[in-house]
């Protein structure tokens, strides 16, 4: 089975990915340091600022915005270029995934539900998918978790640029947890699955589905693998390079 971001990070979700001694430097002091910087225009493109500026923003010293500056940097959610009256600095797209994800924090403690908005393209998968959803270990649990007994195989979809930064927002969404188990000759990880509602261009929809990705992974955040309990390439009539968009929310 395909990707999704790791479990949680303590106290710091969204920079899990980083290298640890990059997030280990980067904390609520340096994150409304990139709400400013965001706030300023960062998002959008290059935006000249001073360490006195951002001192007085700040309320801190010279030193302390230089030093957020650089954890930042450090940790690759900012480019910098130097120059003589100050510097220029853009929010990188990692940057841009850990607002995103503080924002989807924000919506779900105001907001009664969460929903993702996702799009892509079907392509074909490797075949994969269909083993390993008929495992019997995954399959039982599909059953008793979903309450269905998933079609054997995964619709994959290639996800847009947005949508893979958009990705990280998944995080904030309750999920059923499928477990672990053991064969006879290995050990199968845990996944995660996460309510889906599918719309195609032309006006087709299904709900019931479910987004599906091992609970720990790096790999593969462009590709989202979808389960239900039909064929969902024969009943939305779908074929390889289709747009669709994914409705990803609470259960």
């Amino acid at each position: 089975m395909h990707s999704i971001s790791d479990t949680l990070l303590p106290h710091y979700p969204k920079l899990e990915g980083m290298p640890v001694t990059a997030a280990s430097t980067v904390g609520p002091d340096e994150l409304a340091v990139l709400k400013l910087l965001a706030l300023g225009g960062g998002l959008s493109g290059d935006v000249k600022i001073s360490c006195s500026g951002l001192a007085d923003r700040l309320d801190a010293s010279n030193q302390t915005a230089s030093r957020r500056l650089q954890r930042l940097d450090s940790a690759d959610l900012i480019d910098r270029d130097t120059v003589s009256d100050g510097q220029w600095i853009a929010i990188t797209e990692d940057g841009e995934g850990v607002l995103r994800g503080e924002y989807e924090d924000y919506r779900r403690i105001f907001e009664t539900a969460v929903e993702v908005e996702l799009e892509g393209v079907v392509t074909s998968g490797m075949g994969e998918g269909r083993h390993y959803i008929s495992l019997p270990g995954y399959k039982r649990q599909f059953e008793d978790r979903l309450g269905y007994e998933p079609f054997p195989g995964t619709l994959n979809v290639d996800l847009t640029e947005d949508s893979v930064r958009r990705r990280s927002a998944l995080e904030s969404v309750d999920p059923v947890s499928i477990d672990g188990w053991e064969g006879e000759d290995r050990t199968y990880g845990p996944a995660v699955c996460y309510s889906a509602t599918i719309e195609t261009d032309d006006g087709g929809s299904y709900d019931g589905a479910h987004v599906i990705a091992p609970e720990r992974t790096h790999h593969d955040e462009d590709q989202l693998e979808i389960i239900a309990p039909e064929k969902l390439r024969d009943t939305l009539d779908l074929e390889d390079d289709d747009h669709l968009t994914i409705y990803v929310g609470d259960n």
